[in-house]
């Protein structure tokens, strides 16, 4: 059962499948018209354009040497090419430049002939024939690369099968010898590379002499070698130095120990007697003397320790602890024996007699002097050493500029080397004898190339179908503007929608106009009850045929007043629409009489168009009597059981305009009989229609709209009139068409009736 909610949510896009169906089965004569059109025009274009003669070709790009590289020459490891499959884009995009080149066009069709390609036509100037001809020779080239190929598949189209073959063959010839040319180069060698190897050579043997002369000047051979060499000698002499002044200052300060009190005994021996220590053991002096030495010794390693490594590393630091103890230890023994003081180490560290405690002052003196001209030896090394080193280093920049532009111009010398003896071997080879470019193909006789040509035809037909298409869908889109289906309704006006009555063949569509001078049934005396009534409620035959639909539409409002258990009686149903031709006198009398049928009891058919003014009572099928009094005098009107007859003598122009408060008035008399149902024939809604004014009596008010006829901005407007009036409001589709198979496409359209 349709709801009465004047909002409905539009469920799906705004084009669904069953639209694209509609436009297409609704428009099909348009669509087949341009398809034919289409059709017609790609065969006159066959006719007019025959397909053209194709040769073709295929060539095999075995390898391309790329321009950047060096030429290979014999017995060289430095070649390099490059196949299509590392830098296919790339090469083969090259290669198809040149064979699409106008240069290579104007070859072809100067060794061809301008007249053969243009086909016999002539020009006064030959430079606008050959021009023309080279133009002629571009359009009608082919070139292809199937993909992931080293093979280019060359086509030439012409109308002559002959001229189509010559030009291609001519084209392949040209265009190896063009290759020849570009790849090899042979115009830029001769004098240019001759004169360039031979300034190269010359300026590298300046170069070697240069660089020879600088490291002579320098004294070396290597530089590296030189500077690593000093390197070692200075770190060695320095080690030399330290050893030797550790030694000096050792010696030197035994000397002066050994010196020292020496003169002060022979002056004042009374002194020294009275001052003099007691004496030492002989075996306390040994052991002093063997802590002394072994001190000495520690310390001379402690000089070499600091000579490799540095002071926070583990043997120094053990070294030094050693060191340490033994100082305190002979402090002690000096401390416990100040005799000790006076005993020299000199035994162990100089060249003694026989005699332990025997000191030799004189040597000892000579190999202090002897150690101290040693370190001046040394340090004059050291300077020799230095001033060696900074001359190689002040001579390095300009060494390492020389090497720099050795290297530079021998490379540059190997590479015009190289590319003299390459030009040579092209040369030898010969300018027309290509080694990396095969013809797998040679060119074919012309045959007829219909490809493009279907192309073309089949673009044609294709534009007349598209050209039929868009004219449907524009008309269905943007153009025609009515409602047309069922489907629209509730896109468009979101009302329910209650019945979708088609336009059945061989029944035209009833109007008020056409059904105005029907005769009514006559009454109970025989005679016609109202002379003045034109509202027809006699169906003829064929519209008998209507009579399920009426069936179906009193079904729906029976079932729509039980949902809402409205259950008082008359109920009032108001049948209205938005212009002339609809349809609603007739659907209004069809419901009326199909609510009669019901047995229900009385129905009453009430005419509120304008210029009318009457109405039928119905009573179980049979029109009973016209009426105009039949609410004022019942008893007047009874005619029998439970039937009355009255009629209405107020004309047309006062119905309309004070219908509204008169109406208002029948209200409760038209309640207070015994109808079931009162059925309205209104006028159309408008501005100034009383329909909108008298909506809100209503039980239920009926829409008709007709199919692509009404307008939906006009049906949009109505609706939202008769929804001010907070009247439930339904809509009824009249002579709605089909245009879609039912086994193609079924949807909510025959579930409503259409």
């Amino acid at each position: 059962m349709p709801s009465t909610e004047h909002e409905i949510t539009p469920q799906g896009p705004s084009i669904q499948l069953g639209d694209i169906y509609y436009t297409l089965f609704r428009h099909k004569w348009k669509i087949i018209l341009c398809a034919l059109l289409g059709i017609s025009l790609a065969l006159a274009f066959y006719k007019v354009q025959p397909p053209p003669y194709l040769s073709e070709a295929k060539l095999f790009i075995r390898y391309v040497i790329s321009e950047s590289s060096k030429a290979p020459g014999p017995g060289q490891s430095d070649a390099v090419t490059k196949s299509p499959d590392q830098r296919g884009e790339t090469i083969i995009q090259s290669e198809l430049q040149i064979l699409t080149s106008l240069d290579l066009a104007k070859t072809v069709a100067k060794a061809i002939g301008p007249e053969k390609i243009l086909q016999g036509q002539t020009e006064d100037k030959n430079d606008d024939l050959l021009l023309d001809a080279a133009i002629t020779i571009q359009n009608g080239l082919v070139v292809d690369v199937p993909p992931n190929s080293s093979v280019i598949r060359i086509g030439f189209q012409h109308p002559n099968p002959v001229v189509a073959q010559a030009v291609l063959t001519e084209l392949i010839a040209s265009y190896l010898k063009k290759h020849t040319e570009i790849h090899r180069a042979v115009g830029m060698v001769g004098d240019f590379l001759n004169q360039e190897t031979d300034q190269l050579r010359a300026r590298l043997s300046q170069t070697e002499e240069e660089l020879r002369k600088a490291t002579n000047n320098a004294g070396i051979i290597s530089l590296e070698d030189s500077k690593k060499s000093f390197a070692e000698q200075i770190a060695r002499i320095r080690q030399q130095i330290f050893d030797a002044q550790a030694d000096l200052a050792e010696r030197t300060t035994i000397l002066q120990d050994l010196t020292k009190g020496g003169p002060a005994s022979a002056e004042s021996p009374a002194t020294e007697a009275v001052s003099a220590p007691a004496p030492v053991p002989p075996e306390q002096i040994n052991a002093y003397q063997k802590l002394a030495t072994r001190l000495s010794q520690l310390q001379k390693r402690e000089q070499e320790y600091l000579g490799y490594f540095t002071e926070e590393s583990p043997r120094v630091k053990d070294v030094r602890a050693q060191i340490a103890d033994m100082q305190d230890q002979k402090k002690k023994m000096e401390t416990d024996f100040p005799a000790l003081t006076r005993v020299q180490v000199a035994a162990v560290t100089l060249t003694q007699p026989a005699d332990a405690n025997a000191f030799n002052p004189t040597a000892a003196a000579a190999q202090i002097a002897a150690i101290d001209a040693r370190i001046r030896t040394l340090k004059a090394q050291l300077a020799e050493v230095h001033a060696q080193a900074d001359k190689v280093n002040s001579l390095e920049t300009s060494i390492l500029e020389l090497r720099r532009r050795k290297e530079l111009e021998e490379a540059n010398y190997r590479y015009y080397a190289a590319s003299l003896e390459q030009s040579r071997i092209n040369e030898a080879l010969g300018n027309g004898r290509v080694s990396n470019i095969s013809q797998i193909e040679t060119p074919t006789p012309g045959l007829k190339d219909s490809k493009k040509t279907q192309k073309i035809m089949a673009g044609i037909a294709g534009a007349g179908i598209a050209l039929g298409l868009g004219w449907a869908f524009a008309i269905e889109l943007f153009l025609d503007r009515s409602i047309r289906r069922p489907a629209d309704i509730e896109r468009t006006l979101r009302l329910p929608l209650f019945l979708s009555i088609p336009r059945l063949k061989g029944i035209a569509a009833p109007s008020v106009s056409s059904m105005s001078n029907r005769p009514l049934l006559p009454g109970p005396s025989g005679k016609s009850t109202d002379s003045n009534s034109q509202l027809a409620v006699i169906p003829t035959e064929s519209e008998l045929a209507l009579n399920p639909f009426y069936e179906t539409l009193r079904d729906r409002l029976i079932n729509y007043f039980d949902t809402l258990n409205v259950r008082h009686k008359p109920k009032l149903v108001a049948v209205t629409g938005l212009g002339k031709g609809t349809g609603v006198t007739t659907i209004a009398a069809g419901l009326a009489r199909s609510f009669s049928e019901t047995g229900e009891g009385n129905v009453l058919l009430v005419d509120m168009t304008q210029g009318q003014g009457s109405a039928q009572h119905f009573h179980k099928g049979a029109t009973v009597v016209g009426l105009e009094q039949l609410l004022d005098t019942k008893q007047s009107a009874l005619v029998q059981d439970n039937l009355y007859v009255v009629s209405e003598n107020s004309n047309s122009d006062r119905l309309a305009k004070g219908m509204p408060q008169r109406f208002n008035q029948l209200i409760p008399k038209l309640k207070a009989s015994d109808f079931d149902y009162i059925i309205f024939d209104m006028p159309p809604v408008n501005q100034i229609s009383i329909t909108p004014r008298l909506a809100s009596f209503m039980d239920m008010m009926l829409m008709v709209v007709e199919s692509e006829k009404t307008d939906r901005d006009l049906a949009l407007h109505a609706s939202a009139m008769l929804a001010k009036s907070k009247a439930p409001v339904g809509v009824v589709m009249n002579k709605t068409k089909t245009y879609i198979p039912p086994a193609l496409h079924q949807d909510r359209e025959s579930l409503l009736g259409g």
